[in-house]
This record gives structure tokens, C-alpha cells and sequence, in this order.
């Protein structure tokens, strides 16, 4: 029996100290993946918090059928999904910080080798490809973002949206495609300026 498994069955025993061990083994990776949907880190950590809190919740009907970390992923996707939703029925915030906007996708390890062309030619990239991805159908956006944020197998991911393998690589390819071609696109407008 697995470590995760072993933990749950403590939970669903009562042992309310062995999903504290589940929250602070797993807490990093969630945030990771709600942030490649809820860009603002605050509002990412929320999101987080109440993924753990409806895990637990819902922790007594974990039957095991797949892996506990695919469960909260799912859990954490639809978490997600559902804050976006909500956000968007919500009048606009008038007090956003313009320069926290500006650095919010900044990487410290990028900036070494640094210069101004370089720079201006990743952020253009890097808005680029999220505004493809933000372009694409919901769950071929999942799916690129589950592959190539998270670094999950074919396998984990049709667990975690709950589709056949061959499903999870045509949304994948569509979606590479798409980013290709924005890329492409804005790479021959740069060659014609």
C-alpha cells in the first residue's frame, strides 16, 4: 500500500494530522497547477486552500480508483475552473497595480544573460503563447497546461480529465499546433517591420 493511500485511510479513520502530512507533501504542486489557470499568486493560494478544504470534505468517498494526487489534481482543476467562473460574472477591481501586472510572469534565472532585444523578444513570446493558450477550447488548454506546466505524463493526464490517452495526445498536438501558428504569425510580422 502506498504512503498516500496509507495517509488516507488515516483521514477517513479520523486522523485529522494525516492530511496535514497530505496538504504539506502536495500544497507546492497544486499551486503550481491552479497558477498556470488563476495567474494572480494571492488568488492562486485561495483557490488552493479551498481545493484542500473540499478534498477533505470529500475525502470519505476516496475509493483508490486512481492515484490520490490525480484525485486532487482533478479536484484542483475544477477548483480552478469554477473560481474563473465566478470571476468573470464579477464587475472588474479598480485598484490594479499596474506593476504588479507587469511582474507577475518575471523569472530571476532568466535575467543573467539578459539584454533588452532578448528581453523584449521573450515577454513578447511569452504573451504570445498565453494568449494562444487562452485562445484555445477549455480542455485542450487543460491539457497543454497539465503536459507542458506540469510535466504530467499522457497517462496522468487522461486520469485527471477523465479521457482516453488518445484524446489527451490530439488535444495536445491541437494545441501545439495553435502555438505554432501564433508564433509564426507574429514571428513574419517581426520580419516585416
Amino acid at each position: 500500500m502506498s504512503v498516500d493511500n496509507e495517509l488516507v485511510l488515516r483521514v477517513q479513520e479520523g486522523d485529522k494530522k494525516a492530511f496535514d502530512v497530505l496538504i504539506m507533501k502536495y500544497q507546492q504542486r497544486i499551486v503550481h497547477v491552479i497558477t498556470g489557470f488563476v495567474h494572480d499568486p494571492v488568488e492562486a493560494l485561495d483557490v488552493a486552500q479551498e481545493t484542500f478544504i473540499k478534498a477533505y470534505r470529500a475525502i470519505p468517498n476516496f475509493r483508490g480508483d486512481s492515484a490520490f494526487y490525480t484525485w486532487l489534481y482533478r479536484i484542483a482543476i475544477n477548483t480552478s475552473k469554477n473560481y474563473l467562473t465566478a470571476r468573470a460574472r464579477r464587475p472588474p477591481a479598480t485598484d490594479v497595480d499596474a506593476a504588479d501586472a507587469t511582474n507577475v510572469y518575471e523569472a530571476p534565472e532568466l535575467k543573467e544573460f539578459e539584454t533588452p532585444e532578448s528581453s523584449m523578444l521573450s515577454n513578447e513570446l511569452e504573451l504570445v503563447i498565453h494568449q494562444a493558450i487562452e485562445g484555445l477550447q477549455e480542455d485542450t488548454a487543460t491539457a497543454i497546461k497539465l503536459r507542458e506546466l506540469e510535466g504530467m505524463s499522457y497517462e496522468e493526464i487522461s486520469q485527471v480529465m477523465e479521457c482516453p490517452i488518445g484524446t489527451v495526445r490530439s488535444r495536445i498536438f491541437r494545441a501545439r499546433e495553435a502555438i505554432d501558428k501564433k508564433i509564426q504569425e507574429v514571428m513574419g510580422e517581426g520580419e516585416q517591420r
